[in-house]
This record gives structure tokens, sequence and C-alpha cells, in this order.
């Protein structure tokens, strides 16, 4: 079975998450090696795609990870969702000692999946994230090779959303308006 990182009860509709609740999870400082470790997090093999907008669970604000981001990752021995990176550089949730201990001994590499070895976990770990059939993933590859995907960073995020908000027009757009005469 593969190990768990971020499904807590705020991120879906059904209560009793294998994380439970982030609220727990949150500390006020992260891993030393946090950026190294977000930086793994953003380079996981992309398993399931999923087409959706979300917001973060605690400030309710958007975050670079919104769009798609119950969409699932994996380096082959841990699944993620796509959003979990956010919330560890922004909330500095708890990881696992044997998580931590696997990343560090990789050397923040995302590793090369042999897909036969990895399958039969991947199966067994689905239904517990609340995918009754495994069947929406599935490779024709023999390997998953770590490629470079193209990740907003934080930093970058934050910068566009401000000079989006600062070049907004200004005005009351809630304002209703009279109706135009025919």
């Amino acid at each position: 079975m593969l190990g768990l990182l971020g499904f807590y009860d705020e991120l879906d509709d059904r209560s009793g998450q294998p994380n439970g609740s982030i609220r727990d999870a949150v500390r006020f400082v992260g891993e030393p090696d946090e950026a190294d470790l977000v930086a793994y997090l953003d380079a996981g093999h992309v398993l399931i795609d999923v087409m959706e907008g979300g917001h973060d669970v605690i400030t309710r604000s958007t975050h670079r990870h919104s769009s798609g981001c119950s969409s699932l990752v994996t380096d082959g021995s841990w699944l993620w969702r796509l959003d979990f990176p956010h919330y560890l550089e922004t909330h500095h949730v708890s990881l696992p000692r044997t998580f931590l201990g696997h990343v560090r001994s990789l050397n923040y590499q995302m590793p090369t999946i042999v897909v036969a070895q990895f399958a039969p976990h991947y199966d067994e770990t689905m239904p517990l994230v609340g995918w009754a059939s495994a069947a929406p993933w599935r490779s024709t590859a023999t390997t998953l090779v770590p490629e470079p995907r193209a990740v907003t960073s934080k930093a970058q995020f934050d910068a566009a959303m401000f000079a989006q908000d600062r070049d907004r027009p200004q005005g009351n757009w809630g304002k209703r308006r009279k109706p135009r005469k025919a």
C-alpha cells in the first residue's frame, strides 16, 4: 500500500479521511529543508488529472495549485493530492518521519517508477482515497520517468495575483444598472 499525504477531512465531502483534520497538522514552522520537500512534491508523477478548481480550506484564498487541486500524484511509494505542496509551504503541515527519511534518502530527486511493481500498490490504495476503481489510471509504459514540469512557484503565483488585483478597474461593480430603453 502507498503512504498517503494530504488527504484531510476538509478537502473531501466524506469525513474520516486518512490524514484526519488539516487543522491538527498545521505548524508555525516547517522543516529546515521545506523548500526541497515542496520541490520534490511538485515534481511527482501525475496519475489522475482532475479538472476542477479549489481554494485553500484554511484561508479560503486561491493558490498556485487551485486548478486541478485534487489530482493524484505519486513517487511510487507515496500518494498525495496536487495541492498538498501548497499546504506544506503555506501552513507547514506536519509530515510523517518515514516520508521525510524516504525523500532525504533520494536526495530530493523524483524516482523512476516501474509500473508492474507500482500497480498493485496503487490498486490497493485507491479505495482509501475515495476511488472505488483504479481503472482511470493505466499506463502503457513499463516505467514512468520523471519529466520536468512547469510548476509556478508560490512567489510567482503571489506576484501574478498582486498584479491582477492592481490592474483591476476600480468601481462599484455590484451596483445595479438601469435597464436600457428599447
